[in-house]
């Protein structure tokens, strides 16, 4: 476990460093500070709200409605992927309302997308909440 946890530590700081160089490469001087708002606007959209409101469902969801953990697991995870989701999409559908000089720099319907994303994300949960239910479940032959 200390080998796996040194190895993605290694790759987490390795990445870093090459995100860095490529934003000192390519990225104006200019547009540091907007890059700096935008991470600071993230951090406080997810620290400071989405997960506060995952928590609050998950202890809602367990002390108040009794349901097991490994379901409340599923739904946070499927929470934690819908808000990040509309983190990287929602300024997408905003700046394509606004529009752009250049037509083909967001050519895509991000609305409609993020929509059928969620429909697919509903879809694989339950799926993953009828096949923990099923798996679950202890069958006859060992109960008899």
């Amino acid at each position: 476990m200390r080998i796996a946890r040194a190895v993605l530590i290694v790759l987490g700081v390795g990445l870093l460093v090459v995100g860095g160089i490529v934003l000192l490469q390519d990225v104006k001087p200019v547009r540091y500070v907007g890059i700096l708002w935008w991470f600071a606007g993230a951090i406080i959209l997810h620290d400071g709200i989405l997960s506060f409101v995952i928590v609050g469902i998950s202890l809602f969801s367990r002390r108040l409605v009794r349901i097991r953990l490994v379901p409340i697991l599923i739904l946070q995870g499927a929470l934690a992927i819908a808000a990040l989701f509309a983190l990287l999409v929602v300024p997408e559908i905003m700046k394509k309302g606004i529009g752009t000089a250049n037509p083909t720099l967001l050519p895509l319907n991000y609305g409609l997308h993020l929509v059928v994303f969620y429909g697919v994300l509903v879809l694989v949960t339950g799926l993953a909440l009828v096949v923990y239910r099923v798996v679950s479940r202890p069958s006859a032959r060992t109960s008899a």
